[in-house]
């Protein structure tokens, strides 16, 4: 029996590029805060680029609370949807097109979601990465940290709990 030749590297890249782009841009409050991602494999980044509408004190001027917890919690489900979704993309199972068109699969569902605020987020970009911890069929752990200039000086911090959404029989 014949092996099927390997896929041109481009063409991978592009599958994987635009399923992250249709997974990310298939959720409006994501793209109201302008929330990017950046991949190299399998492992995310997610990117805040600064905008003076995500300012919460504009007298220090410091992030808004909750613009740093929306931040730190979409690149948790993002991460985790992605981690769960990749074998489904590298197999050419789950089709970038289909995604594009806004048939999304179901993303996880928070139970909860914790948040330790270590410093203030400056008026300038911001950067998180998240990492599943656990991940099984009807639950997930993810820890999220987000930083500024310096990685080793995170702005906060995250530790959430999903309901995995249910896959077809």
């Amino acid at each position: 029996m014949a092996r099927k030749p390997p896929e041109p590297v481009q063409i991978v890249k592009q599958r994987r590029d635009a399923a992250l782009s249709a997974l990310v841009g298939g959720v409006p409050y994501i793209r109201y805060l302008g929330i990017e991602f950046e991949r190299h494999g399998d492992e995310l980044t997610a990117v805040l680029p600064f905008d003076e509408k995500l300012i919460g004190n504009p007298f220090l001027p410091a992030l808004h609370g909750g613009v740093t917890a929306a931040f730190l919690e979409t690149a948790a489900i993002i991460t985790l949807s992605w981690s769960y979704l990749w074998e489904d993309i590298e197999s050419g199972k789950l089709d970038p097109e289909t995604l594009t068109r806004g048939e999304l699969p179901r993303l996880p569902k928070t139970i909860d979601f914790t948040v330790d605020y270590l410093r203030s987020g400056l008026p300038r970009d911001a950067y998180a990465r998240a990492r599943v911890t656990r991940s099984g069929r009807r639950y997930a752990s993810v820890q999220a940290e987000a930083w500024q200039d310096n990685r080793d000086r995170p702005i906060a911090q995250a530790t959430a709990h999903f309901l995995m959404p249910r896959q077809p029989a």
